[in-house]
């Protein structure tokens, strides 16, 4: 049967074998126009596990003890919706609608579309997503210069290939695969990246800035373009809006000052610039660059190198964007009036005041300003949030200061999670609710890579008592409906099936058709700049955004200094490292999969990388524990080392998402091995997405004695 999976953004098609309503094969589909047979092992084991394993949550749950003890009870479905409607009738008689949020990973996924729309029929326009610290930065960006391009899209027919902050060979199996075909046939291979990825073993050039320094990387990159005359005159003069400020702001970004602040050689900078101003060249960019307070004005840097060299939809290029016309995305439901609250509702949205490019109607998905509803919750400011609904999500172990977001979930009157098995989140909750799987839910996408439609089908009888997200959304606002507390039309569908149909209604793609191939290829036309404008206020890229500007933001892109460098003399003596989170694993996507045994075997520790240099200034050595401390956190992380020179001296480079099944609720290792513990969730946050550093802080390590490690395992 041929399906796509969704357990990450990559959407590879993929091929299941179905016996007695039973998934017991999952296998890539060399036919699939966007993956390319290209396949990971999360997406052949953990997806299959995940379904079928007994740790699964397979009917609702009841808190019985105290909130976080633990202790839960089984529960009808009736019971749950009833209770969890109630107390959601409860809080906004209290307080009103805006005193009730959701939180979920985002609208990439629809489950993230469903919880906007829930949250919306009830009357707040409050919801929380992980993008603040996962591909935010580049979306707000994005939406600035109006560049509807999601990175990569046309390697294979690129001379140059230019790689940023990300590492394919583990994010984006598909492109990874493409990077390397493009190679063999000739490609240029440039890696921008402080940490030795795979990619950096295929590259012709590796630029291995300082952590947090890619944005005057960039700048010094347009210089270079624009001072040679190898810009493309004819896009700047038609489809560019701002090339002269453009040209003025990089030219004192020369290659020399950018060596100065990034560590690379002005030589290499010059170098870089040419291969890629040869052309055609496709900019891959990733979360190296993102989640971080200069986020968005190092994503425009890059977009705006995009924009002047003539590589916007061409052969080889970054691609628009397309889709079949009449089909809806979710993000053009999103923002489709006919599904939003009133604007003077909208604007009451936590963060919508100081963050409009994130939070107001400008926004990027139209979310709040995370951290201000952890402190919404905590203190009533700006307003009281009462209730929480989670689905999909596990924020006591992704949202940074982990104590902070447990005293919140602490605090509420009532929480709701939904979830696949019991998590450091889920434990919190005072009603847990079973959610299906990615192999017992129909979705449909659009993919662009092919570009092409894409199906992932509903394969076999779901494994338990267990609902999607739309009919757990559709159960309460039905109940709440009933006495004038929800408002249906927000959420008309009654079955994922049915959503999907309303996706496809006014397109050309065929239903059936799709379901019987896993894909949908469709014809679609590039450079079609007239047809097809720029989404800004001008119709152009905006190497100046105007909308930036409307808000007094920079609207050029500027080079913003990352986070240890803003440090004083004496907290620099404190903390003399830098630490770089966000480190990929193969067998993990971000706090999934934890609870699997062929996961934990691949990988059983959370690893904190270490240069030789500075593991001996430190009298480190591999394997052993170390603790992690971050300037302005409130915790501490701890983690196993590894002596290597992938990562740069003076800097410690790890990844995120771990939580220990095995240790005790409610924390489950979430205060002890999750580098988010160590973190801070702000203040200095990014002007235009909100969001906090999650990297380039500066941080301290202490050897971890046996004596001091078994005394914190056993608290």
């Amino acid at each position: 049967m041929p399906s796509t999976c969704w357990e990450c953004g990559a959407i590879c098609g993929s091929l299941l074998t179905v016996q007695n309503e039973r998934v017991t094969k999952i296998a890539p589909n060399p036919a699939h126009p966007a993956s390319t047979g290209a396949f990971c092992i999360k997406g052949i084991r953990g997806a299959r596990e995940w379904t079928d394993q007994a740790v699964r949550l397979r009917s609702p749950l009841r808190r019985v003890g105290d909130r976080g003890s633990g202790r839960f009870e089984r529960i009808s479905w009736d019971d749950a919706l009833d209770e969890t409607a109630a107390a959601l009738r409860k809080v906004r008689a209290a307080h009103g609608p805006l005193a009730i949020a959701g939180a979920v990973s985002g609208a990439f996924f629809s489950r993230g579309l469903f919880m906007a729309l829930l949250m919306r029929s009830l009357g707040s326009p409050n919801w929380l997503i992980n993008q603040d610290l996962c591909g935010g930065c580049r979306g707000v960006s994005q939406k600035m210069t109006g560049l509807d391009v999601a990175g990569g899209e046309d390697i294979d027919n690129a001379n140059c290939v230019m790689i940023v902050g990300r590492n394919p060979a583990i994010a984006d199996p598909p492109q990874w695969m493409a990077i390397k075909r493009a190679k063999a046939k000739g490609a240029k291979i440039v890696v921008i990246d402080p940490f030795r990825s795979p990619a950096v073993e295929i590259a012709d050039l590796w630029l291995r800035p300082a952590p947090g320094t890619d944005g005057a990387l960039a700048l010094a990159l347009t210089h270079v373009l624009i001072a040679e005359d190898m810009y493309s005159r004819e896009d700047v003069e038609h489809w560019c809006h701002g090339f002269d400020a453009l040209a003025e702001r990089v030219r004192p970004c020369t290659p020399e000052w950018a060596q100065r602040e990034t560590g690379i050689s002005a030589s290499d900078i010059v170098t870089a610039a040419r291969v890629y101003g040869e052309g055609p060249s496709c900019i891959v960019t990733g979360h190296g660059i993102d989640a971080a307070s200069n986020g968005v004005q190092t994503f425009r840097a890059y977009e705006c190198l995009i924009g002047i060299s003539g590589n916007v939809d061409r052969i080889g290029g970054n691609r628009r964007s397309k889709k079949p016309p009449g089909f809806r995305t979710y993000f053009d439901i999103l923002f489709d009036s006919a599904f939003r609250l009133p604007a003077d509702v909208e604007e009451q949205r936590i963060g919508a005041a100081k963050f409009p490019l994130w939070s107001g109607p400008l926004g990027f998905q139209m979310a709040c300003h995370n951290p201000s509803v952890i402190e919404a919750i905590l203190t009533g400011n700006p307003y009281p949030i009462k209730a929480l609904y989670m689905s999909g999500v596990n924020i006591a172990v992704t949202y940074p200061d982990t104590k902070r977001t447990i005293d919140a979930l602490k605090s509420l009157d009532h929480v709701v999670v939904a979830a696949h098995t019991m998590t450091p989140t889920a434990a919190w909750a005072d009603i847990v609710l079973p959610k299906t799987t990615t192999l017992e839910e129909e979705q449909v996408h659009i993919h662009q890579g092919g570009p092409c439609v894409t199906f992932t089908a509903a394969a076999g009888r779901p494994n338990g008592d267990v609902k999607s997200d739309i009919e757990i959304a559709r159960g309460l606002i039905e109940r709440l409906a009933a006495d004038g507390d929800a408002d249906e039309r927000f959420l008309p569908w009654r079955s994922q099936a049915e959503f999907n149909r309303f996706l496809l209604a006014d397109s050309e793609v065929d239903i059936d058709l799709l379901k019987k191939t896993g894909f949908y290829t469709f014809p679609f036309e590039q450079r079609n700049f007239h047809s097809k404008p720029f989404a800004t206020p001008t119709g152009k890229i905006e190497l100046y955004s105007e909308t930036m500007a409307s808000v007094g933001h920079d609207p050029l892109p500027n080079y913003i200094p990352p986070s240890y460098r803003h440090t004083t003399p004496d907290i620099q003596a404190i903390y003399p490292l830098v630490l770089q989170t966000g480190l990929r694993e193969k067998s993990y996507h971000h706090s999934r999969f934890r609870e699997q045994a062929w996961a934990r075997k691949v990988s059983p520790d959370p690893i904190v990388y270490i240069h030789p240099k500075t593991a001996e200034d430190y009298g480190i050595s591999d394997n052993v524990w170390i603790v992690v401390e971050v300037a302005g956190g409130s915790g501490s992380c701890r983690l196993k080392a590894k002596i290597t020179d992938d990562t740069l001296p003076g800097v410690l480079t790890t990844g995120v998402g771990w939580w220990l099944p095995e240790a005790p609720a409610p924390h489950f290792g979430a205060r002890d091995v999750n580098i988010n513990h160590a973190l801070p969730y702000g203040s200095r946050w990014d002007r235009a997405s909100g969001s906090a550093d999650t990297r380039g802080l500066a941080c301290r390590l202490e050897l971890l004695t046996d004596a001091a490690l078994s005394e914190r395992e056993e608290t």
